[in-house]
């Protein structure tokens, strides 16, 4: 029997349905837009996608385990610290994260102008660097919530290695 190279694969997947008012929490930033996400926590899909694709990558939950819709102390809380417990617990069972690829699905607000920022606060939460995190956005071509501006959703593949 061959032995498993010590690599993992995650996959994420978050989508949240929009309202109006601003600002949106996108990536671990604040947009100023007149949309906002609508969620228990502060329904940042991005951050959720890849808390969950890392989890995921090595079988140790969800963000709905770890951070159930439920329990008072999630109720608008920051997706960002979601993430760094998260990440915690993938470093302390001797994993580190090699790259993430991220897709943003949303027809507002387009995702080129922040593109670099979102980079940014993911790789300084997860202790990265920035050529190892892409994030690009989708329009959703005017099919579905997504195209018709009523949701926006988001994924994630992590790969993960194991820490030497």
């Amino acid at each position: 029997m061959s032995k498993i190279p010590p690599i993992r694969i995650g996959l994420g997947h978050d989508t949240h349905r929009i309202d109006k008012g601003g600002p949106m929490t996108l990536g671990g930033i604040t947009i100023d837009c007149d949309l906002h996400l609508i969620g228990h926590s502060d329904a940042d899909v991005l951050l959720h996608a890849i808390t969950d694709a890392i989890l995921g990558a090595v079988c140790l939950g969800d963000i709905g385990t770890l951070f159930p819709n439920t329990a008072d102390e999630n109720k608008n809380r920051c997706s960002r610290e979601m993430l760094q417990l998260a990440y915690a617990k993938v470093v302390e069972a001797g994993w580190k994260i090699t790259n993430l690829d991220c897709v943003i699905f949303a027809t507002q607000p387009k995702i080129s102008p922040y593109r670099d920022a979102i980079i940014q606060c993911i790789t300084e939460t997860l202790e990265m660097e920035d050529e190892n995190v892409f994030v690009k956005g989708k329009t959703g071509e005017n099919v579905g919530p997504i195209g018709r501006g009523e949701a926006i959703m988001a994924e994630c593949v992590a790969l993960l290695h194991k820490a030497s």
